[in-house]
């Protein structure tokens, strides 16, 4: 396990912090004595194969699934998540992977659906003013906060649903593989969006299979292997170890392997 004193930049307060974290579905545990601590303003990414438990710790973290077993602080109090309702009045956003947008309604009807400024009698002017704000202060490029989402592109929909999560200002934010599908200049767009979220001062958990965009973005990667913790690394840790970690296979292995590509490379031909 790779675990240095370095991060892009120093982390703030603890924000979460998990010990034996553990998730069964009947006979099959999905996650077993997880620990895991996230702090203000900085990026943490869950990696892993398909099945490690990155979707499942993230659920129970949003109160869609409780734990087993284990303990669960956050903001310094030890809580219970019994409903998606409480981890948000709690101060938990979740940015789900198919985003949850009505593409029928505008960019503003999206930021405020169920949270509506006095909804008995809708008042559209500060709700404008109010996303507008937000969505400037987040360097988004949206063309109109009246265009409907259905004419959005992938990375202005996701940007919307990362501003919907703010709407609140939590202090931990999930974000379950917020560039998955999007071009190049909209996969870019969206890790700045996630970068200036992280300068707010907000933790942010990442599930990402791309590792490239966890380099570009993550202060720490986390992973986890068959429901279980493997390891944690930094965006400057060798492919080598990353790749190990995720699969599984240990150091020595993959020397051999390296090892034999180098004499097979350098035998003499017959």
């Amino acid at each position: 396990m790779t675990d240095n004193s370095h991060t892009r930049s120093g982390p703030g307060e603890l924000v979460l912090s998990l010990r034996g974290v553990s998730k069964h579905f009947g006979a099959v545990s999905a996650l077993t004595d997880i620990e895991l601590d996230v702090h203000a303003g900085e990026v943490v990414a869950l990696v892993g194969d398909n099945g490690a438990g990155k979707s499942t710790l993230v659920k129970v973290l949003a109160g869609v699934h409780q734990p087993t077993t284990g303990t669960i602080t956050f903001g310094g109090k030890e809580v219970t998540l019994p409903n998606p309702a409480a981890a948000l009045d709690l101060g938990i956003a979740t940015v789900f992977q198919d985003l949850a947008l009505c593409e029928n309604l505008d960019v503003v009807a999206n930021i405020y659906l169920g949270r509506e400024l006095n909804p008995l009698r809708l008042d559209e002017v500060a709700m404008e003013v109010k996303a507008w704000t937000l969505l400037n202060e987040l360097s988004a490029r949206i063309p109109s906060v009246r265009d409907v989402v259905a004419s959005l592109s992938g990375g202005q929909r996701q940007t919307v649903a990362i501003a919907r999560s703010l709407l609140l200002d939590p202090k931990l934010i999930m974000l379950d593989e917020p560039t998955a599908a999007l071009g190049v200049a909209q996969t870019a767009e969206v890790l700045n969006l996630i970068e200036r979220v992280r300068d707010r001062g907000h933790a942010v958990i990442m599930i990402s299979h791309n590792m490239e965009d966890v380099r570009a973005v993550a202060d720490r990667i986390v992973v986890l292997r068959l429901g279980r913790n493997n390891g944690v690394f930094y965006p400057d840790s060798s492919n080598q170890e990353l790749v190990a970690a995720i699969t599984g296979a240990t150091e020595n292995a993959v020397s051999r392997r390296a090892g034999r590509r180098q004499a097979e490379q350098g035998a003499p031909s017959a």
